[in-house]
């Protein structure tokens, strides 16, 4: 049987936003989908739909075979839509302990298998020593890894995460990053993530829906989305750092050349013909900067830029750049360092031609 999501649904709040969701779809067992987008987009909204904790006054949700909710029609409870949910802030029981908070959900099963399935999870998920602690007693990381037990042990058939490393200090969610990437993908089961922050969104998820404003506004890979935005709203949720308006003035061999401020780029495209208005696109981390004449190898824009700002942003530095228009860049500290890189300095930034995307205006 599958185990795929299909829905569409509408979700109004009184005085409030409407959420109306399109063709939601998750696609495989072993996919994670990231809903993306800015607070108050209404990924959380979806969550809660798909559990079961708010009910969509139009539309339906499937799961595989099963109607979990029609309009005018049946509407099955959350427990018994076999979802494993984990909110925001992890919602524990303060008053429990770590095995209690586990088992919490699994009250009907007998008590012999219910104490081996508490253990065999807190041992799968590193919690050995923890068992009577409770969740004030825990770090941040150790909360997290509660929830996920307690929605896991109940051995869901599809996985709901809101935001499960926002409530962490950055090193934590540094290194549980690849450990929830690597557990979901041992779990093996479908699994919907919300995120608003994009490092995360690329490095947990397979499939990226974007939401603005309530509705459903790119879907596709991680990395596809988040380098070929469908217009300038979407662009901007993604957080493309450069988007500057541009005019394709050359059109021949799979290549168009496009004014930009006061200088010309060329990108990949058949389709854009000569006088067509566009934005131009192009990700701070597919820029490169060099000091001196490039040796030439692939085909490549060079731009002559001047600094005009290093802002540090962690371990990294963001240059901005003035090449007859805005531009951004990003750079280690050490390969800064290297250039010595100066406001007012001038280098030369390269960009390859498919590394530029253009959004027809």
């Amino acid at each position: 049987m599958s185990q795929d999501i299909e829905a569409s649904f509408v979700k109004t709040f009184s005085g409030g936003p409407q959420i109306r969701v399109e063709n939601l779809r998750t696609s495989g067992p072993a996919l994670t989908t990231v809903l993306f987008g800015t607070s108050g987009s209404g990924k959380t909204t979806v969550l809660r739909c798909l559990a079961g904790l708010e009910q969509p006054e139009e539309g339906s949700i499937r799961f595989g075979d099963e109607v979990w909710f029609e309009a005018r029609g049946p509407l099955l409870p959350p427990q018994k839509r076999a979802v494993g949910f984990v909110p925001q802030e992890y919602a524990l029981f303060p008053h429990l302990s770590v095995a209690h908070n586990i088992g919490y959900g699994l009250n009907r099963v007998r008590h012999r298998e219910r104490q081996e399935r508490i253990r065999e999870t807190i041992v799968w998920l590193g919690l050995e020593g923890l068992e009577r602690r409770r969740p004030a007693e825990l770090s941040g990381g150790q909360r997290q890894r509660v929830a996920l037990a307690r929605a896991l042990i109940g051995r869901p058939r599809l996985l709901l995460l809101d935001e499960p490393l926002s409530a962490l200090d950055g090193p934590t969610r540094l290194r549980l990053r690849g450990d929830l990437r690597q557990l979901l993908k041992q779990l093996g089961i479908p699994t919907l993530l919300v995120t608003h922050e994009r490092t995360e969104a690329l490095a947990l998820g397979d499939q990226l829906i974007v939401m603005d404003g309530g509705r459903l506004v790119q879907r596709g890979p991680v990395h596809e989305v988040f380098s070929r935005p469908t217009n300038v709203a979407v662009a901007g949720i993604v957080a493309m750092e450069t988007v500057q308006p541009g005019r394709v003035v050359e059109s021949a061999d799979g290549l168009v050349s496009v004014v930009v401020g006061q200088s010309k780029l060329v990108s990949l495209s058949s389709h854009l013909p000569p006088g067509t208005e566009v934005y131009i696109c192009i990700r701070a981390e597919d820029v490169v900067l060099v000091k001196g004449l490039p040796a030439r190898s692939s085909p490549r824009n060079s731009l002559s830029v001047v600094v005009k700002a290093l802002v540090p942003e962690g371990p990294i530095m963001r240059i901005e750049l003035d090449g007859g228009f805005p531009l951004a860049a990003i750079l280690t500290r050490q390969a800064c360092e290297d250039l010595a890189l100066r406001p007012g300095e001038q280098v030369t930034a390269l960009v390859k031609a498919p590394q530029i995307h253009l959004i027809p205006r």
